[in-house]
């Protein structure tokens, strides 16, 4: 599932086009698919180099960065989520009055917010140069703690808190205690943070890009553990995955 972190490795640039660009592939940043150069791809029967099947893949599959970015929780963008509703109605066009009616509150909120927003935007770029600067002056990254090193949490998570503050230490130990070497859950652990560490391996087991059903997520989950259900419950409610509201289709999240 390391795919599903490559978002947190891309440039803006790279995060607003949807691809990046190495040696020999275009990969979609919004999920890790790979395009290798060279192939001809098919989709929705019409006939893509990898450039335009990567862009392909990300207009039917992502939409627009923005798109893609609104669907997450607002913790994910560190905006409010009245902020996520205005943005979204931005994103459709929507002036101030339509966003205030649409939403429940005045228009000088609304524009209160986009003031707001406006300020983010600068103190982000402020913030990004000076982590940069920061690294760049100690040669050591921000995750780089005592104790091993800060992993990226899934782009998907319900809650952002310190349940998510896993070295890659924590990790392989609480893999080698609750799973075993072919990846069955010998035991699934009652604290938070171990479950998120086991949850995160299980997913593993499941494409970012296809669509299962029940039986199929069950037959995949009942390989790992007994009590399959609970770990299929968990998935979602840690937000490893989504499933439709008639629960016939599941979806590992990115």
């Amino acid at each position: 599932m390391e795919e599903k972190y490559f978002i947190w490795n891309s440039s803006i640039g790279e995060l607003v086009s949807g691809y990046k660009e190495e040696s020999d592939f275009y990969t979609c940043t919004l999920c890790g698919r790979k395009f290798k150069k060279g192939s001809i791809f098919t989709i929705n029967e019409n006939l893509y180099d990898a450039f335009g099947a990567v862009n392909e893949h990300r207009a039917a599959e992502h939409g627009f960065t923005v798109d893609y970015i609104l669907e997450q929780n607002p913790s994910f963008s560190g905006i409010s989520e009245v902020q996520q509703q205005i943005l979204k109605l931005m994103s459709e066009g929507k002036n101030d009055k339509v966003i205030s009616q649409s939403i429940g509150i005045a228009q000088s909120t609304v524009r209160n917010h986009r003031f707001k927003l406006r300020e983010k935007e600068k103190q982000a770029k402020v913030f990004l140069a000076l982590m940069d600067s920061l690294e760049e002056k100690t040669n050591r990254s921000i995750n780089q703690a005592d104790i091993g090193i800060i992993e990226e949490l899934h782009t998907s998570a319900t809650m952002i808190d310190d349940r998510y503050n896993i070295t890659d230490v924590e990790r392989e130990k609480t893999i080698r205690a609750y799973m075993d070497e072919n990846g069955s859950v010998k035991q699934f652990p009652a604290k938070e943070k171990k479950k998120i560490i086991v949850l995160r391996e299980i997913a593993n087991n499941f494409k970012p890009e296809q669509e299962y059903s029940e039986v199929e997520v069950n037959r995949i989950l009942e390989r790992i553990y007994d009590d399959f259900s609970t770990i299929r419950r968990a998935l979602i409610e840690y937000g490893f995955m989504d499933r439709s509201a008639d629960c016939s289709v599941y979806r590992v999240r990115g």
